[in-house]
């Protein structure tokens, strides 16, 4: 494809500048990767990187680290989604940067993208630009923040993936290994044998993540209170709803709530 050959071209012809993007050049292009590091930070809705393995979900006002030559591409499903794309040089910093993680925007990182707010282009070596985002990059391995852990791991097979979009329609219902492996024509040890064959992660932890990944979509997305929203998902009790969704997420859905209208 012309436009993802020239996005590459963009990120990798200057190896040792750091490159601002605004633009939202990389939604919805194939696969692909570059040889620099990369600051993804999105304000205004939720988007989706999807990898070999599993399909990260970014929520408003946080940012995916993303090493050098690691194959992904972006997918958004929101009008108001914001991004904004730091390229930085690969200096074998080792840690935290060689991982792929989702943590949340903290106020010094915000208040630095702030100050760089209309940055965009190649800054090399000697400008206090430059100067200015090596700073900000080293800042991201010193605040310790825990990681935003909503990760789905994916598959080809495709019976499996059709048991998952029929779970995806019908998340309000009360949901069931038991009842999932009836509907499927299958028995519940084989249904729980495929999950962890081919997901690595039991059907519960699977389920959880879709109800919650679909309690953030309807928070950015809708005018529905949090007890709307729970029973919406599956919950009847809004007291479990608030607290799965703290354990994936790190905040309770009313601070999401408040994060996302930001």
């Amino acid at each position: 494809m012309k436009i993802l050959s020239q996005l590459i071209n963009i990120v990798d012809q200057n190896p040792d500048s750091i490159l601002v993007m605004r633009q939202q050049t990389e939604q919805r292009l194939p696969a692909h990767q570059h040889n620099k590091t990369q600051l993804l930070l999105v304000y205004g809705g939720i988007a989706y990187l999807q990898t070999d393995e599993k399909d990260f979900y970014i929520p408003s006002n946080h940012y995916i680290w993303i090493p050098k030559n690691y194959p992904h591409n972006l997918m958004f499903n929101t009008k108001d989604l914001y991004i904004i794309n730091i390229y930085f040089p690969d200096e074998k910093a080792g840690g935290f940067y060689d991982e792929l993680g989702i943590y949340p925007v903290s106020k010094l990182l915000a208040e630095m993208l702030s100050f760089s707010e209309k940055w965009q282009g190649d800054y090399c070596k000697g400008s206090w630009e430059f100067e200015f985002l090596s700073t900000l990059k080293n800042v991201l391995s010193k605040e310790n923040l825990k990681k935003f852990s909503i990760q789905l791991p994916t598959t080809d097979d495709q019976r499996l993936n059709t048991i998952i979009d029929n779970i995806r329609n019908r998340l309000n219902e009360n949901l069931t290994l038991e009842s999932t492996a009836n509907q499927s024509g299958m028995s519940v040890r084989s249904l729980t044998r495929l999950f962890q064959t081919k997901l690595h992660i039991t059907f519960i932890q699977y389920l959880k993540m879709l109800r919650i990944i679909r309690a953030m979509e309807l928070i950015k997305d809708t005018d529905l209170n949090m007890t709307e929203i729970a029973y919406e998902i599956g919950y009847s009790n809004i007291s479990a709803f608030s607290n799965n969704f703290h354990q994936l997420t790190n905040m309770r859905p009313t601070e999401f709530k408040e994060m996302s209208s930001v």
